[in-house]
């Protein structure tokens, strides 16, 4: 049971094309944001879609996975570690952000469209 600490495990869609960096280290880090939603019938009977956005890291060869084969609206399996951090803004301001670093990746959607 250790490997599911801190696991995470999400089906969804490419929000947007993928963002590579190339950093310093010459590592490629990969960035996007992937929605998932929920679907369920209110009181009334009426369909309400629910949908969470999601920022998901990816590093190294996974970047480059991301990179050459994902673009927005593409479906997707992943699973990943959840991590919290904190920056500060150039005024100084501190911000908090959510985010799912990558290990393992399915492509569950249609080739990529050229």
């Amino acid at each position: 049971m250790k490997n599911l600490k801190n696991s995470v495990q999400l089906i969804g869609r490419l929000g947007k094309d993928p963002e590579v960096r190339s950093l310093t280290s010459g590592k490629n880090l990969a960035t996007f944001p992937l929605a998932t939603s929920d679907v369920y019938y209110n009181q009334e009977g009426e369909k309400v879609e629910n949908t969470q956005w999601h920022n998901i890291v990816a590093w190294g060869p996974k970047a480059d996975l991301v990179a050459k084969y994902l673009s927005k609206g593409k479906e997707i399996a992943l699973e990943g570690k959840l991590v919290h951090r904190s920056y500060e803004t150039e005024s100084g301001e501190k911000r908090y952000i959510t985010e799912i670093n990558m290990n393992e990746l399915l492509m569950i959607g249609g080739k990529k469209a050229d």
